[in-house]
């Protein structure tokens, strides 16, 4: 983790704007007296051709990992040589869009004993996160592994030592990690620009039938099809059942609930921009009160997080929400709050307010009060807010793009990687200890810094 930058002053801080909008050729414009707003474009980042090929693999060829695989390909120099699924319709999936040539599997043993892979992605439901990642690592695979980076807390420090044991980059798939919004919203925060932060809140909204993991069930399901004994893998034996294994999500032996898929998003985000650690004391309520489909998590979840003052950070709270009832407040959404501003950030834009308390002598302040025909009080003012909008230029890859490039430039060269496993579990661990507070009904007292559970 990289120290922040010491805060600027505002008068530096906002040259800086306009020196850099000119320097990326964006003008910034005032719409009016009382609402001045700027205008700024974030530039994609440019990349250098591959210099030789990556050998890919993927391990569970659902929907995020084939997802993955889709993106991955779009790197140049990644082959996909190879994939293995529990499922045989998406084996079969495979070859139809990736050729006839790629060596398909029910058993992500065998793809790990061979030579000609360089990286594997682990697509796989929560409860294999872990396991498939040590056992690639010491097979001497790079891995890129979907969040939550594992199912337990506790399961995470093994996964550190494969990591530093075997050498190889270990990334999780938080892709928001990656992105220009972030990586401006640290950029800011850094200069300064919202003042001393003091509280965040984030959010997820959803209402359609996938968005809130109805997936469909195939046709062909059976136990023909399906190695029901390899998905299980260490979760309790059951008989078999495809609602499990085709909408796993909705079962706490093989997910991590809305806060494993997606508060996880929300940590990982968080921590990058501000260069924390993590919260000390977690706390979540929720419950399920729309998608009563035999699910056993809730489809609304409240947490609230406290954060210790470090060297990276004041002290401050978060709020986070999920809610798979009704989605018109939007998809994703992270809010910075300071004492001089505050920051709307997705992966693609930021949206900066500064309203910063200046005294009435202040001249802005006093044009205002002239213009009201009234004298100034002898009190603080604030002044109206000034907002700056940074957009991803038009044709930008995304975040899932560069997350990925990240990954393979850490294969090929060994560059550090913005997800490590270290990073990983500190944004997993607050995630699945929403779980435990929820359904132990008390607060998680958690050490951010050696990463155990009080």
């Amino acid at each position: 983790m990289t120290d922040p930058r010491p805060p600027q002053s505002r008068r530096r801080f906002l040259s800086k704007l306009v020196s850099g909008a000119v320097a990326a050729g964006a003008t910034p414009y005032m719409l009016s007296a009382t609402e001045r707003r700027e205008a700024y474009t974030l530039a994609s980042r440019t990349y250098q051709s591959a210099n030789d090929q990556v050998q890919l693999a993927v391990i569970g060829a659902g929907g995020m990992g084939m997802s993955d695989v889709s993106t991955a390909l779009t790197v140049p120099g990644v082959k996909l040589v190879a994939a293995a699924d529990c499922y045989e319709g998406r084996l079969t999936a495979v070859k139809t869009r990736h050729g006839a040539d790629v060596f398909t599997t029910r058993d992500y043993r065998e793809i790990l004993q061979r030579d000609d892979i360089d990286a594997v992605i682990v697509g796989t439901p929560d409860h294999w996160h872990q396991k498939i990642s040590v056992e690639a690592l010491r097979a001497g695979k790079a891995v890129y592994c979907e969040k939550p980076m594992v199912h337990q807390i506790e399961q995470g420090a093994e996964l550190i030592r494969a990591q530093n044991e075997s050498g190889k980059t270990f990334m999780v798939g938080s892709q928001g990690m990656s992105s220009l919004g972030n990586e401006k919203a640290k950029e800011l925060l850094e200069q300064g620009a919202i003042g001393e932060l003091n509280y965040a809140e984030g959010f997820w909204a959803r209402n359609d039938p996938i968005g809130a993991w109805q997936y469909s069930i195939p046709e062909d399901e059976s136990e023909e099809t399906v190695d029901w004994d390899m998905f299980l893998g260490d979760a309790p034996r059951r008989p078999y059942d495809p609602l499990r294994i085709f909408r796993w999500r909705n079962y706490r032996d093989y997910g991590t609930g809305v806060s494993g898929d997606l508060f996880v998003h929300l940590f990982s985000s968080l921590h990058f921009v501000t260069s924390s650690h993590g919260p000390r004391k977690i706390m979540a309520q929720g419950g399920l009160r729309y998608w009563k489909d035999g699910r056993e998590v809730p489809d609304v979840l409240l947490g609230m997080f406290d954060y210790p003052e470090t060297a990276a950070h004041p002290g401050f709270n978060l709020s986070l929400r999920v809610n798979f009832v009704d989605g018109t407040s939007g998809t994703t959404f992270l809010r910075l709050v300071g004492s001089e501003g505050a920051m709307d950030i997705t992966w693609t834009d930021v949206v900066l307010r500064r309203n910063k308390a200046v005294s009435p002598t202040d001249v802005f302040s006093q044009m205002k009060s002239d213009e009201m025909d009234r004298a100034a009080e002898a009190r603080k003012q604030m002044l109206p807010p000034a907002e700056s909008v940074y957009v991803a230029e038009n044709g930008y890859k995304g975040a899932h793009f560069d997350h990925h490039m990240h990954f393979f430039n850490g294969v090929r060269d060994g560059t550090p990687v913005h997800e490590d496993a270290v990073f990983g579990l500190r944004a997993a661990a607050p995630a699945l200890a929403c779980n435990n507070s929820y359904f132990g009904e008390k607060v998680v007292s958690w050490d951010p810094e050696q990463m155990n559970v009080l």
